[in-house]
């Protein structure tokens, strides 16, 4: 009998064995619903979002338009036109923008998000950064948050905010792809940033921010690569002013009415050099052309010539070299350190005034 039982047993234990090979799911019988606990996760979860840069970057980008008198209207009546967008910039009512948004404008009307409106005064415009600063009378402003610490990286998460084809705040969302894009500029002189995060027409002059919500720059171009198949979509690379230059700019305008330069008057490529003495590189600037007529020239300085020291600064690279030549007042006399047929020599260099700062 009980050999009976034991193989019973054994039987049934095989048999449950191979149920459960065959069909696993039976071992779920008595666990949760793993479709249950998942949507149930998914409910208390809170999603990813960007709220609280936009609450606090948004407030300070206005729209900007250009409101001049139509002459198929009565004389009380005014024509509109979408101009573009503008950043707060100081509580007083500073506001900077794009010249291209302002060109031409013959009266300017900046819009709050408020709904507060207030005609503009042009400040000052800056043709080589394409930056204009306008000035409405306005107190107590919510300004836009500035960290000059806090570097812009490509990879870096960024909303483009801005006033698209006049419908009102809109936000795109990207990131940092590259920084230094210095040869969009026919001047050389802007440091672009370059982004995914699609600036449309009308979001000129508006801001680019950082996921806190600090401003990284001010938008102003947009490469588009259009399909003639499908005219309304369209892709590309965007750029903007990073906001160190911009406030740069800013602050000259509002000093000075526009942006006085210095001016070296060279085009120059990077080099390195070997020291005889050492195994160390120092880095020069090649002379490959320069203004006859400018401040080189008459110092002394010829094509070919190897620059190592501007000011008694090293010249790290051409584009900081007259970046720093550009921030001396004209008139302000500085050495030179060059090498010409491996002989170092020293010059004096009177910095004059860029030639379209002049006018």
């Amino acid at each position: 009998m009980w050999k009976q039982l034991i193989k019973a047993a054994v039987m049934g234990l095989s048999v449950g064995g191979l149920l459960l090979v065959l069909f696993p799911q039976i071992r779920q019988v008595n666990q949760p619903n793993t479709t249950t606990s998942l949507i149930d996760n998914v409910m208390d979860s809170t999603p990813i979002s960007y709220s609280k840069a936009v609450a606090i970057a948004a407030p300070t980008v206005v729209y900007v338009y250009n409101r001049a008198p139509n002459n198929e209207l009565k004389d009380s009546q005014l024509g509109i036109q979408t101009l573009g967008s503008g950043v707060v910039m100081r509580s007083d009512g500073y506001i900077l923008t794009n010249g291209h948004v302002i060109k031409g404008a013959q009266q300017i009307v900046v819009s709050l998000q408020d709904g507060n409106t207030y005609e503009a005064n042009l400040v000052g415009e800056d043709e080589l950064t394409d930056l204009a600063v306008l000035k409405i009378d306005a107190d107590n402003l919510k300004a836009i948050p500035v960290n000059l610490n806090r570097t812009t990286r490509v990879g870096d998460l960024v909303l483009a905010i801005g006033n698209p084809y006049n419908l009102g705040v809109s936000i795109t969302q990207g990131i940092i792809s590259a920084t230094g894009r210095v040869s969009l500029s026919q001047s050389g002189r802007q440091n672009f940033l370059q982004t995914d995060a699609a600036i449309n027409h009308g979001n000129s002059g508006g801001a680019l921010v950082n996921s806190l919500g600090e401003l990284v720059g001010i938008n102003t171009l947009s490469f588009e690569n259009t399909s003639e198949d499908s005219p309304h979509i369209s892709g590309g690379l965007s750029f903007a002013i990073p906001t160190e230059l911009a406030l740069k700019v800013m602050n000259k305008i509002i000093e000075d009415g526009k942006v006085i330069r210095g001016y070296f008057g060279i085009t120059g490529g990077d080099i390195k050099l070997s020291r005889k003495d050492s195994l160390e590189e120092i880095n020069g600037i090649y002379v490959s052309a320069m203004d006859e007529q400018g401040p080189a020239a008459k110092s002394g300085i010829k094509i070919g010539d190897i620059l190592i020291k501007v000011n008694d600064l090293p010249t790290v690279n051409t584009l900081d070299t007259l970046d720093r030549v550009a921030e001396i007042e004209p008139g302000t006399k500085i050495p030179i350190l060059l090498i010409r047929n491996d002989y170092p020599l020293e010059l004096e260099l009177t910095v004059d005034q860029y030639p379209s700062d002049k006018n």
